[in-house]
């Protein structure tokens, strides 16, 4: 017995590890950006994004989920996913800004402070195939991914006007209801189709290739797939609602 107490004690301790690694990379990326250090602190950020991802999975896999864990991960992404970029994308490019600079900064933490905590009052009744708004650890890794592939700082106003959008912008999607896919259904001890193996290797032979355009390239994606299937969806109920009443008018003058 106590031995079985000792496993289960350490299968809980795994995913714990990860966020610990999560809140690590967070941390040491606000000291890299005060150091001036842009690239390397958009690196960590990314790899924090990484490692997010991999707490709540193994969690899952291993049946070691606990609201200790979940309360502790939403601590470590408001670092690594809210004051973090939006430091590092302060420092980067919204300096010039001044007041301005800082305000949307502080937007884009807040944002993600309401989303964690939206997200912990609705996860255990909310749909799993789906996240309601931009989930934290994608909108910071875009703002990483941005800086990573541009670490200069921007000299053109219009450039750090255009990063002052997208700041405010992701803060947005963020606390707003559009539906964005949290892959949560592709459980690691789920059978899945050999194709499955494809899309990653391939996604992972771009990172290896050209990290820089690939990173951003996938968050762009990902940020624009949830507001792109909306308006699509939009459209189509528009064209629905217009052959509706299209049938409709067709109709009336034959009953009459």
């Amino acid at each position: 017995m106590p031995k079985a107490r000792r496993l289960r004690r350490g299968i809980y301790l795994l995913p714990t590890l990860f966020t610990v690694g999560n809140l690590f990379c967070g941390f040491f990326s606000l000291v890299l950006t005060f150091r001036g250090a842009i690239e390397q602190a958009s690196l960590l950020i990314i790899v924090a994004a990484v490692l997010d991802g991999l707490d709540g999975r193994i969690a899952r896999f291993t049946g070691s989920t606990s609201e200790f864990g979940n309360e502790f991960d939403s601590l470590a992404d408001i670092i690594s996913f809210g004051a973090a970029p939006a430091l590092l994308v302060y420092h980067w490019a919204l300096l010039s800004l001044g007041r301005v600079g800082w305000l949307v900064a502080f937007l884009f933490v807040i944002c993600a402070a309401m989303r964690l905590a939206r997200f912990n009052i609705q996860s255990s009744w909310s749909d799993r195939r789906y996240f309601a708004g931009l989930p934290s650890p994608p909108a910071g890794g875009a703002l990483a991914a941005l800086s990573f592939a541009f670490p200069a700082t921007p000299a053109a106003s219009w450039i750090v006007v255009t990063v002052a959008l997208i700041v405010a912008a992701l803060g947005l999607l963020m606390v707003s209801r559009f539906r964005y896919v949290s892959f949560k259904q592709l459980e690691l001890r789920s059978r899945r189709s050999y194709i499955y193996v494809l899309p990653l290797a391939a996604t992972l032979v771009a990172i290896a290739i050209h990290p820089k355009t690939a990173l951003l390239l996938l968050f762009g994606l990902y940020l624009l797939s949830a507001p792109a299937t909306y308006a699509w969806g939009a459209v189509r109920r528009v064209r629905s609602r217009a052959d509706d009443t299209g049938e409709r008018a067709v109709n009336e003058p034959a009953l009459r």
